[in-house]
């Protein structure tokens, strides 16, 4: 029934000229040709589709099949007839209209979600390559259109973010990125094709759209995407793949590698013609971010960059990249910002990075990790004498967190230590302005309130640092002008560390024995609280609080004994000769 319908609705066509045929006749056309499909009439309709006196109906009306075609294909995987819904998908492709079939088959790509987004990329890419093909007028659109489409829709899939994932690859992302390689590749080399014969601006608007898609791909998928190690890997790691063909077509398509790559955020940039849309604008400055990465990092066209560049060049030249990065709170993205950074420093040859290079704001607030300070020694160990000191000096006033601030400490005591070994002294790290870098160091932030185990890191460093000064300045030298201030240091350090050493033992004491006595009375119950300096410690057994609260007083017991040291030798150096200090070690 549904055949003979179709085969009437055609016979009446045929007698009509194109230009005569009526909305109705198209409605008629698609629901006849669906109703054939859901009856499984699918070699009969081919035959129709087939015949050359329905050529000029097909071309019009033709398209409409292609979405219960397509649907087919997706839902029926199974199906025995799935090759006479191919063969139905080709001809339709190769006879009908192609403007309509690229704005159906567009459709069609952005109807489905989750898994069924690759699913329909995969299947459509060929078809709407070969549609666009036959677009010889407004290529340039239809290829933007398309391209803007597709990364619409594969921006949705997750990114893999482990090598398993990348090889199960479960949403499609990684098969779409080779796909889409291929789909654009033809267009690519139309462009390079014009280039080469010279040709006037023909091309240009073609150029523009895939250099957008470049842009765009750097943002997503490869700002978050992660890459296997550099080995023997790495050749089948295909976002690296695609990564490696999206900067091939943007050093294809583009101005010359260098001179895009180093002129983004100046006045007037290279692709400044390429008038983006705002939202796109504000994407760039990750874009070119991913691009750093990719080419400093991962090495991919790196060795299209003139080889004359500074280590400093280069690495002032990423700071901005780097901050982008850091940025991020995503670990895929901020680790791309100090594994960045950290390809930077290695260029750099130690205590030869200018004090001016101090311009990554965010990387003195970012969260702590272990790679982090890592990478802040590696960037300690690359700046010069003052720029060591003033990113001391910041660290300590902005960084609130204890064991940085120990590591700060360190780090000044080792600078110290050079400084006094050297035949002329470094000013930054003696004298005058050491003092101004102990005024941060030696004090306690609240005084005798401040709450030692919490900061008993930092106070062990400082005591540490204080300790070394003693034992390794004289009075009589007083090279680090620590013997002048030591009043200050006494009355703003020491004073207040005992009475608040004083004040803390006495609390958690006092809650030992309050602890102790709760457990007694709540043997029936298997969890207590007890409140320390103000906080209650979660519900846990009357045992493990106990060992916690033990622990806070073996800290303080530990603190107590480096500061009666310090102060014994402090004692030792104020009252004996120049000669005697030599024993003190």
């Amino acid at each position: 029934m549904a055949v003979e319908e179709l085969q009437s609705i055609i016979t009446r066509c045929q007698i009509l000229e194109e230009q005569d045929f009526k909305e109705e006749d198209f409605g008629l056309f698609q629901l006849a040709g669906q109703r054939c499909i859901d009856e499984g009439h699918i070699e009969q309709l081919l035959e129709i589709i087939q015949n050359e006196k329905n050529k000029v109906i097909i071309k019009n009306m033709g398209w409409n099949l292609v979405g219960p075609v397509v649907r087919c294909l997706l839902w029926n995987k199974e199906d025995e007839k799935r090759k006479y819904y191919f063969l139905m998908l080709d001809l339709l492709v190769k006879l009908c209209n192609p403007k309509e079939l690229l704005l159906g088959l567009l459709e069609l790509i952005e109807e489905p979600s989750g898994k069924q987004i690759s699913q329909i990329i995969l299947l459509l890419l060929q078809p709407l390559q070969t549609v666009i093909q036959k677009l010889h007028n407004n290529k340039a659109y239809s290829v933007g259109l398309a391209l803007s489409t597709l990364w619409s829709q594969l921006s949705l899939l997750p990114v893999p973010y482990s090598e398993e994932q990348i090889q199960t690859d479960d949403y499609g992302l990684c098969q779409c990125c080779k796909a889409l390689i291929e789909f654009t590749k033809p267009f690519v080399e139309e462009v390079i094709k014009d280039k080469e014969n010279s040709m006037e601006n023909e091309n240009e608007k073609l150029k523009d759209e895939l250099l957008k898609f470049c842009f765009k791909s750097l943002k997503c998928p490869l700002l978050t995407a992660q890459f296997f190690e550099q080995s023997n890997e790495a050749g089948n790691d295909p976002l690296r793949c695609f990564a490696s063909e999206i900067i091939g077509f943007l050093s294809a398509v583009g101005l010359p590698f260098p001179k895009m790559f180093f002129n983004h955020g100046r006045k007037k940039r290279t692709w400044d013609y390429l008038e983006f849309e705002e939202e796109e604008d504000k994407q760039l400055a990750d874009s070119m971010a991913s691009l750093a990465y990719l080419v400093f990092v991962q090495g991919i066209s790196i060795d299209q960059l003139p080889m004359v560049l500074s280590p400093s060049y280069l690495l002032q030249f990423n700071m901005g990249h780097i901050e982008v990065f850091l940025q991020r709170t995503e670990e895929s993205v901020f680790s791309k910002g100090v594994d960045l950074l950290e390809n930077g420093l290695l260029r750099i040859e130690d205590n030869s990075l200018l004090h001016q290079y101090l311009e990554i704001k965010s990387f003195l607030t970012v969260p702590q990790r272990k790679k982090s300070l890592a990478m802040l020694q590696l960037y300690i160990n690359k700046l010069d004498s003052q720029g060591k000191y003033t990113l001391f000096r910041c660290l300590l006033n902005t960084s609130n967190h204890s064991g940085v601030e120990a590591f700060i400490i360190q780090n000044i005591k080792n600078q110290i230590d050079v400084s006094l070994k050297r035949t002329h002294n470094n000013k930054w790290f003696t004298g005058p302005q050491l003092i101004s870098l102990l005024d941060l160091v030696l004090f306690l932030p609240e005084g005798a309130e401040t709450d030692l185990l919490q900061n008993s890191d930092r106070i062990m460093a400082s005591l540490n640092l204080l300790r070394y000064l003693v034992i390794k300045d004289n009075e009589k030298d007083n090279q680090t002008g620590l013997w002048t201030e030591l009043g200050k240091i006494e009355n703003n350090f020491l004073k207040p560390l005992h009475t608040g050493l004083n004040m803390s033992k006495a609390h958690y004491e006092a809650e030992i024995k309050n602890s102790q006595e709760n457990s007694q009375v709540q043997k029936s119950k298997d969890l207590c609280s007890v409140t320390v300096g103000g906080e209650e410690i979660p519900n846990m057994p009357p045992e493990m609080q106990l060992k916690v609260l033990h622990s806070a007083l073996f800290t303080f017991d530990l603190i107590e004994s480096v500061l009666a040291r310090v102060e014994e030798l402090i004692e030792i150096k104020t009252k004996s000769t120049p000669e005697e200090n030599i024993g003190i070690k």
